[in-house]
């Protein structure tokens, strides 16, 4: 049985398999991505721009049938999937458009004159290993500005997202992404190690577990490769004080339960000041339990099921673990009854460290809601998890939300909103959230070689 199957998550239907690519086969895509590289680098800017346009134009073109795609193989709501695939498209553009400027050469200003210019090359053929959460749009990230720079891409996707893999290299082939600047690949982990660990191969890109990104870095460090990891998250959403707490349940809702809770920047751990808590926890939990399932096909649907059944189950698991230990379960906890992988929206609280819930990414539509009594304690809380990716700390004080913002440990915060994303504003997180950036300007500096052109002054 292939590894690579869709599998709808909404009735447990098996909708198609793919064969894993051979030994001989990855050889073969290995060295075209590297053969390709000679000359996809060398290509004129205005060409690449003009495909990596072209890129942006296909995927709004091709809306329905992407969206379709990922909400039978991975449960997306479609409203959500063709989100989704407009913001790609957006990723594209805006490396197609900016890209140039981003790579323009950097003039020195150096000590016995001369001419110093620092001037921005790709470094070759990278592998990027994409998660299933995020079909499209993890593979703009990686995709778009490495291809804009003239590198060229090997993508190993999620075992259960095969076909909008293969729609992605489709729309970069009509494209006009030359052959083997850009190769789909059913590989398995093993073959994806070799990989990395190839010569022809200049770094790795990776969004997914701690697990995965530690089996990554170990063999891009042992092969010396530069490498990008975008891990798991269990962002802080602190409350300090609001004027109304209605509009601040409403986006501590949200920014739980997008994507079904199956987002590493999801707001999963809700911090609120003690002469607030009551009434967050009431009207939070009250708004998770309204929350219906639906077909992710169905255009109302807005709570689809988790991406797999395996992904449901484990979920009850740690959300039981709490509750055997000591937490009360306000709403939720359980399977929904019925085919496919939904489960309830859940609140907990009284969570405590020696609780899996505490400390372990709760990837789905659960969430755990803590009383502090001071911004120290909601700051030590808050910084009290390996994770460090994002945050949101709301306050009728923009200063005093400013504060708290900068003694939190990770890579991105948002002021009265929601963790969320968009093409020109930098992603990542520090700690066991990951390494490197994507994303903006950043999203164009992790694989390249800043090379120093010096021609001394003549005496």
């Amino acid at each position: 049985m292939s590894a690579y199957k869709s599998v709808n998550p909404a009735t447990g239907e098996t909708l198609q398999e793919f064969a894993e690519a051979t030994d001989a086969e990855i050889n073969q895509a290995v060295t075209a991505a590297h053969e390709a590289f000679a000359s996809w680098r060398n290509e004129p800017m205005e060409n690449r721009t003009k495909v990596i346009t072209r890129v942006a134009e296909l995927y709004r073109e091709r809306a329905d049938e992407l969206a379709k795609l990922i909400a039978l193989e991975m449960g997306k709501p479609l409203r959500e999937a063709k989100s989704e695939v407009a913001l790609s498209a957006n990723i594209y553009e805006y490396y197609a458009t900016q890209g140039p400027g981003f790579m323009a050469d950097e003039q020195l200003d150096v000590k016995g004159g001369g001419n110093a210019v620092v001037r921005t090359e790709p470094v070759g053929a990278l592998l990027g290993i994409m998660p299933w959460n995020y079909p499209y749009y993890q593979v703009a990230r990686f995709a778009g500005p490495n291809l804009m720079l003239g590198n060229t891409v090997l993508l190993k996707h999620a075992n259960n997202c095969p076909q909008s893999a293969l729609a992605m290299a489709q729309i970069f082939a009509d494209a006009g992404v030359p052959e083997g600047a850009y190769i789909n690949l059913f590989a398995t982990n093993e073959q994806a190690a070799d990989i990395i660990a190839d010569p022809r191969i200049q770094g790795v890109s990776l969004t997914g577990s701690e697990r995965a990104g530690s089996a990554v870095a170990e063999v891009a460090g042992r092969n010396l490769k530069k490498y990008v990891l975008e891990l798991g998250g269990s962002d802080p959403f602190i409350v300090l004080d609001t004027e109304d707490l209605d509009t601040t349940v409403k986006a501590a809702v949200l920014g739980r339960m997008g994507n079904g809770g199956q987002a590493c920047n999801a707001a999963k751990r809700f911090i609120v000041m003690e002469d607030l808590y009551d009434d967050f926890v009431e009207k939070f939990t009250a708004r998770m339990a309204a929350i219906e399932p639906g077909d992710p096909l169905q255009p109302e649907t807005r709570f689809g099921p988790l991406s797999t059944q395996a992904a449901a189950d484990g979920l009850v698991e740690q959300i039981r673990d709490a509750v055997d230990k000591g937490a009360t379960l306000h709403t939720g906890g359980s399977l929904i009854d019925g085919p496919g992988a939904y489960v309830q929206p859940t609140v907990l609280t009284d969570v405590t460290p020696e609780m899996r819930a505490f400390s372990e990414e709760l990837f789905g539509p659960a969430a755990v809601i803590y009383k502090v009594s001071s911004e120290e304690e909601a700051i030590e809380l808050a910084n009290n998890s390996p994770f460090g990716l994002g945050g949101a700390v709301f306050s009728t004080d923009e200063n005093r939300a400013l504060n708290v913002a900068d003694q939190l440990e990770s890579g991105m915060v948002w002021i009265n909103g929601t963790s969320g994303t968009q093409e020109d504003l930098p992603f990542g997180g520090v700690k066991r959230s990951g390494v490197g950036r994507e994303l903006g300007r950043f999203g164009m500096a992790e694989f390249v070689n800043k090379k120093l052109i010096r021609t001394p002054q003549k005496k």
